[in-house]
């Protein structure tokens, strides 16, 4: 069934580091639309023409009642792509078309430990799955950026020990030595000492690292079972999001 549509109207932006911008979304549509339940709640977001629609996929970082307000953070790379290009310059009464809601994941309260994992992409959720913590939860936060400067504040109870890896270059121009199969954070997981008793597990971020290196890692030395386990790519280096899909459905079909 198709997910249903909500139209917004951009209210403001803010430069949140040199490679991230948040876009704040309302107007009428707001009444309309309501995240999923889930920590990782995201949306597909039309550019391009109602005839020919192109489609990005985001998580919201936060949806406020009170206000009335969406945000949305966008990772951008100059002029590189659809909708970074746009979060960077689009102006306030800016109308946009969202698909959604749709999510997966929140952490189980259950859980005996937690382990987030991401780049840039995954820091809206796994920002919105610390906020939903216990005070008293224990476990890591490993986020893969450019430098201290794309560093963004995370509000972590006292046992989540948060590890940021700077990989000397933004996402898009760092060089193979430091990505995919080589990205620091696949180094950096691999090096936790792992804790006892059954965690709960969240890893996304770029494909190559996350589902060549991570995952079997998480899932088969680990033994981690996939219930307990969100693990998957949000992009791929070289690949458009149609092209993603493509390859993701490829992967899918190579594992049945």
């Amino acid at each position: 069934m198709a997910k249903p549509t909500t139209a917004l109207t951009v209210l403001r932006t803010e430069q949140l580091t040199p490679h991230m911008v948040r876009v704040f979304l309302g107007g009428p549509g707001f009444e309309s639309f309501a995240p999923s339940e889930y920590s990782d709640s995201y949306v597909k977001i039309e550019f391009g023409t109602p005839d020919q629609p192109i489609l990005r996929t985001y998580t919201i970082r936060s949806y406020d009642l009170d206000v009335k307000e969406i945000a949305i953070d966008f990772v951008v790379h100059g002029d590189m792509g659809v909708a970074g290009p746009w979060a960077a310059s689009v102006q306030p009464g800016a109308e946009i078309t969202l698909r959604g809601p749709g999510g997966a994941f929140s952490p189980s309260p259950t859980a005996d430990w937690y382990l987030f994992v991401g780049d840039e992409t995954a820091i809206p959720a796994i920002t919105a799955s610390i906020a939903r913590l216990a005070p008293n939860a224990v476990g890591y936060a490993v986020v893969e950026v450019g430098g201290p400067e794309d560093e963004i504040a995370l509000d972590a109870p006292e046992g989540i020990a948060v590890t940021w890896l700077h990989r000397g270059a933004s996402s898009d121009a760092v060089g193979e030595e430091l990505a995919g199969d080589n990205a620091p954070v696949v180094a950096a997981v691999k090096a936790l000492e792992w804790l006892p008793g059954e965690p709960h597990v969240f890893i996304h971020g770029e494909a190559q690292a996350v589902m060549h290196n991570l995952r079997p890692y998480i899932r088969k030395e680990r033994n981690v079972p996939a219930a307990a386990a969100s693990i998957s790519g949000y992009w791929r280096r070289g690949r458009t999001e149609e092209g993603f899909r493509v390859w993701k459905s490829e992967l899918a079909a190579a594992e049945n």
